[in-house]
C-alpha cells in the first residue's frame, strides 16, 4: 500500500469515527433525554414520592405560568438565586408529569399585556428599588374547565415548603369541586338566631372563614355514619356522644378519613341549655373528651387538668377600671412554640388560647405523636375546676411550680390505628385502618372563639374582621392540609438551597466571643478604676474634687495605659479573625484550582508506572 492509499484510508477511518461519535451523541441525547443525577446533600432536586404520585394521577392537562421579573430583580442576588430554584422545581415537575403539566415562563414587562394578565390572575406586584420598578414572582395555574389557582408571591423564607405549595396548587386544579368538610360541634359556631338581640347571628368568624373556603356540611352529634362525601371531619367540643356516634367517627378514620378534633378541659364558650338555671350552669362540667377513641389510639389526655404557663401568660383585665394582670391560664404561644417543620404551623404568628389541656402517648401506643403547638418550659398543670372558679390569677401563682416540661397542646397523630370497638360486626366493619391515619388533635376550643383572635366591626353595614392573632390561620391550615390527598400530605418539607459557610461562621462566632470577653474585661476594669478614683477623692483633704493628688494622677495614667493595651488586644482579635478566614480561603482556592489537576496528574503518573511495570513483567 502506497503513501496515498494509506492517507486515504486514514482519512476515511477518521471520518467514520467522527460520524460514529456524532451518532452516539445524538443517540444518547435522545435515549437519556431528561435523565438527571441529584448529588446535593439533601436531594433538593429530587421530587418526593407524594409529588410524583400527584403528577402521575393527573387526568387532564394543568397549565402553569411562572411570572418572574428578571430585570426588576437584577440587584437582588438572593432573590435571583431563589427564582432559579423555583424554576428548576417547576421544570422538574413538568418533565415528570408525562406532558400533563404544561409550564410557561414569562418575564412581564412594565405596561404590557403580560403584566395585566399577571395582575388579573391575582399575582402580587412588589415595588423594588428607587426607579419605580415592580417585581412579579409568582405562579398562576389553570385547568381544562377554567378553574384558577395562584401563588401570589414566592416568599424566600418559605423555601422549605416550596414543593408542598406547588404540589398543593396542582392538586387543587386536578379537581373541579370544592372539598366537603364535615363539622360536628356542640358550641354555637355557625349562623343562628340570637333571641336576646332579636336578630340573626352570623356565627363565629372561624365558621365564616371555613364556609368561604370549603363546602361545609353540618354533622349532627347523634349520627350513626359519617357521609361518604366528607373528606375531613372537624369535631369541636364532643360531649356525651353516644357509642354509635363514636363508632361512626372511629370507622370514618379507619377508612382513611381525616380528623381535626378540638377537646377542652374547660370550654369557656359553652352556653347553657335553653331554660337552664344560669347559676347551675356555672357549676356544670364544661370539659370534653373522646375517651374510647383516645384509649384505642394510644393518646393520653386528662380532661380534668389544665396547663398553666407563667412565661406565655397574657395580660387580661378582670374588671373595668382595674389594671390588667398576667393570667397563666390564658396564654399566647409564639413562633418558638410552634413546630417549624410542619406546614400547618411553620408560618404562624401568635396563637392565643385559654384553659388548655395537653396530650401525650400512652405506654401501649403504636402511633407517632408530633407536637404542633407546645407550652414553654416554665409551665405546670392544675385542676380544671380550680382554674374555672379562680377569680384572682394571683391565687394560681401561689403554689405554681414549673415542671420543666413542654406540654403538647396541639399534635399530629400518625400511624396505623386499631378500632375502639373491636367487638362490633357488620358489613364494612374495619378492625384496623387501611392506611396510616393522619389526625390533628387540639386540647382547646376557646382558640376558635372570636375574643381570642379576631375583632369584628361594622363598617357601612359590612362586617369587617381584624385578626390580631393567627388562630384562624392555624385552623384553616390544618383543614387545608387534611383535605389534601394522602399524596399531598406525604409531600415533605425540604432543606433550603442556601449553603452557608459554616466554618467561617464558626470562626466569626469564636472571635466574637473573644471580642465580647475583652469588652467585658474593659468594662470591669473601667468600673474598678472609677471606684478607686471615687474612694481616693473622698480621702482628699478638704474634699476638693477638682484637684487630683499624685496618687490619683498615677492611678489615672495606669488606667489609660491599660485601656490602650486592651484596645490593642481587641484589634488583634479582629486581625486574627481576618487572618483565619483568609487562610481558610487560601486553602479552598488551592484545593479548587490546583488540587484536582494535581490529583489527576498523580493518578496518570501512577497509571503509567503501573503499565510500565506490567510490560516489564510480561517481557
Amino acid at each position: 500500500m502506497n503513501l496515498t492509499q494509506r492517507r486515504l484510508s486514514t482519512g476515511v477511518a477518521l471520518l467514520a469515527l467522527a460520524i460514529l461519535f456524532i451518532a452516539l451523541v445524538v443517540l444518547t441525547g435522545h435515549l437519556f433525554r431528561g435523565a438527571r443525577m441529584d448529588l446535593t446533600e439533601h436531594r433538593l432536586y429530587t421530587l418526593t414520592d407524594g409529588t410524583t404520585a400527584i403528577l402521575s394521577k393527573l387526568d387532564e392537562p394543568v397549565n402553569l405560568t411562572y411570572y418572574y421579573s428578571e430585570h426588576a430583580a437584577r440587584d437582588l442576588p438572593q432573590l435571583r438565586t431563589y427564582a432559579g430554584r423555583v424554576r428548576e422545581l417547576l421544570e422538574e415537575m413538568a418533565a415528570r408529569s408525562g406532558g400533563k403539566l404544561r409550564l410557561a415562563v414569562i418575564d412581564p414587562q412594565p405596561f404590557s399585556e403580560d403584566e395585566d394578565r399577571a395582575t388579573a390572575m391575582g399575582l402580587q406586584a412588589v415595588p423594588v428599588g428607587n426607579a419605580g420598578d415592580t417585581l412579579f414572582f409568582g405562579l398562576a395555574g389553570t385547568n381544562a374547565i377554567g378553574n384558577e389557582a395562584t401563588i401570589p408571591f414566592f416568599q424566600p423564607d418559605k423555601e422549605a415548603f416550596l414543593e408542598y405549595d406547588v404540589a398543593k396548587l396542582v392538586s387543587s386544579l386536578a379537581s373541579d369541586t370544592r372539598p366537603v368538610v364535615g363539622v360536628m360541634s356542640t358550641l354555637p359556631m355557625g349562623p343562628s338566631f340570637d333571641p336576646s338581640a332579636g336578630r340573626p347571628s352570623p356565627g363565629w368568624v372561624i365558621d365564616g372563614e371555613m364556609r368561604n373556603l370549603f363546602q361545609i356540611q353540618r354533622v349532627e352529634t347523634d349520627v350513626t355514619a359519617i357521609p361518604d362525601e366528607v373528606k375531613a371531619l372537624v369535631v369541636v367540643h364532643p360531649r356525651h356522644l353516644s357509642s354509635d356516634t363514636l363508632y361512626a367517627i372511629d370507622q370514618f378514620v379507619l377508612r382513611g378519613g381525616h380528623l381535626l378534633a378540638f377537646v377542652d378541659p374547660d370550654a369557656e364558650a359553652q352556653t347553657p341549655a335553653t331554660g337552664a338555671d344560669p347559676t347551675q350552669a356555672m357549676l356544670d362540667d364544661a370539659s370534653s373528651d373522646l375517651p374510647e377513641l383516645f384509649a384505642a389510639w394510644g393518646v393520653s389526655y386528662d380532661p380534668g387538668r389544665v396547663v398553666l404557663d407563667a412565661q406565655r401568660a397574657l395580660e387580661i383585665q378582670l374588671q373595668q377600671g382595674t389594671p390588667p394582670v398576667r393570667h397563666p391560664g390564658v396564654i399566647g404561644l409564639s413562633r418558638d412554640d410552634a413546630n417549624p417543620d410542619d406546614v400547618v404551623t411553620a408560618q404562624l404568628g401568635t396563637i392565643n388560647l385559654s384553659s388548655v389541656g395537653s396530650f401525650g402517648l400512652a405506654d401501649n401506643a403504636k402511633v407517632r405523636l408530633e407536637p404542633l403547638l407546645q407550652s414553654s418550659a416554665n409551665a405546670s398543670t392544675t385542676d380544671a375546676q380550680r382554674l374555672r372558679h379562680s377569680t384572682n390569677p394571683a391565687q394560681l401563682y401561689a403554689d405554681f411550680s414549673p415542671t420543666g416540661e413542654r406540654y403538647a397542646i396541639a399534635v399530629r397523630l400518625i400511624g396505623t390505628l386499631d378500632s375502639a370497638f373491636p367487638d362490633r360486626q357488620g358489613d364494612g366493619h374495619l378492625a384496623q385502618s387501611t392506611d396510616p391515619a393522619n389526625i390533628v388533635l387540639v386540647a382547646d376550643t376557646d382558640l376558635l372563639s372570636d375574643r381570642l383572635w379576631a375583632q369584628v366591626q361594622q363598617f357601612f353595614g359590612q362586617r369587617v374582621v381584624n385578626a390580631f392573632a393567627s388562630n384562624g390561620d392555624f385552623v384553616i391550615n390544618a383543614i387545608d392540609n387534611l383535605i389534601g390527598s394522602a399524596d399531598l400530605i406525604a409531600v415533605r418539607t425540604r432543606a433550603g438551597s442556601s449553603r452557608p459557610f459554616t466554618t467561617v461562621d464558626a470562626l466569626r462566632v469564636e472571635a466574637d466571643a473573644r471580642f465580647r470577653a475583652k469588652e467585658r474585661e474593659l468594662q470591669a476594669r473601667l468600673q474598678e478604676t472609677e471606684e478607686k478614683l471615687a474612694a481616693l477623692q473622698q480621702t482628699q483633704p478638704g474634699g476638693n474634687a477638682l484637684t487630683l493628688s499624685a496618687e490619683q494622677q498615677t492611678e489615672l495614667l495606669r488606667f489609660q495605659d491599660e485601656k490602650l493595651r486592651i484596645r490593642k488586644d481587641l484589634r488583634q482579635v479582629r486581625r486574627q479573625l481576618d487572618e483565619d478566614i483568609q487562610a481558610l480561603g487560601g486553602k479552598l482556592k488551592f484545593l479548587n484550582i490546583a488540587g484536582v489537576p494535581l490529583l489527576l496528574t498523580f493518578g496518570a503518573l501512577g497509571f503509567v508506572g503501573w503499565r510500565a511495570r506490567q510490560r516489564r513483567i510480561a517481557a
